[in-house]
């Protein structure tokens, strides 16, 4: 009996291993397509800074589903890179107000987040939105303008709430003290919005 308990223990680990090999694969070949995407799509200095957002949202996203946390050495990395990014679109004499211009519009996002926030734990009595989810939104009002800030929170709220229904038609507890890491749909929402405002977005207006 102990033997053929330890046999399943084995193949239950076996089976988790190869799951969590695939895993690395899968998100390797993520971040090699959304790299190579940046680089490829939007020309010159810009996709080089959109490659290096990708692979911190990327990374952002693969930490924040296995451990909630979205760290803050990632985060302020993507605020850097945006401030660059926000000097570099413009030249001259009118890099300083694109940065302003950035800079306010993060500042702006992350608030609004951190209302919603606040919000959610004076009617809910618990938290809803992590600090972490706030300091991401900041990085999305740097790196895209508001259109696209829309867009990729209505992206990640999709995508988180499918894969909660998704559960639910499986079977498994889903309620609305269900934890979910936002921040997994998120990240990589920030940059697939950015590909899309530097490359769809800007050529048709």
């Amino acid at each position: 009996m102990l033997d053929e308990f330890d046999m399943m223990v084995r193949r239950a680990r076996a089976r988790n291993a190869d799951r969590r090999d695939w895993q690395y694969v899968a998100c390797g070949a993520a971040v090699i397509v959304a790299v190579t995407a940046s680089v490829l799509v939007v020309p010159g200095f810009a996709g080089t800074l959109g490659g290096a957002l990708a692979l911190l949202m990327m990374a952002v996203a693969v930490i924040d589903a296995r451990s909630f946390i979205i760290p803050d050495p990632l985060v302020l990395a993507a605020l850097a890179l945006g401030c660059l990014d926000a000097w570099m679109m413009q030249s001259g004499t009118s890099a300083p107000l694109a940065l302003l211009v950035a800079v306010l519009r993060g500042l702006g996002v992350a608030a609004a987040f951190w209302a919603l926030r606040a919000a959610y734990v004076h009617l809910r009595g618990r938290q809803g939105i992590g600090l972490g989810d706030v300091k991401l939104a900041a990085v999305a009002g740097i790196w895209l303008d508001f259109f696209a800030i829309v867009l990729a929170i209505e992206i990640a709220a999709l995508a988180a709430l499918t894969i909660a229904l998704t559960r639910a038609l499986r079977g498994r507890p889903v309620s609305g003290k269900t934890a979910m890491p936002f921040g997994l749909f998120f990240a990589p929402a920030i940059w697939a919005c950015w590909l899309l405002e530097r490359s769809i977005l800007q050529a048709s207006f």
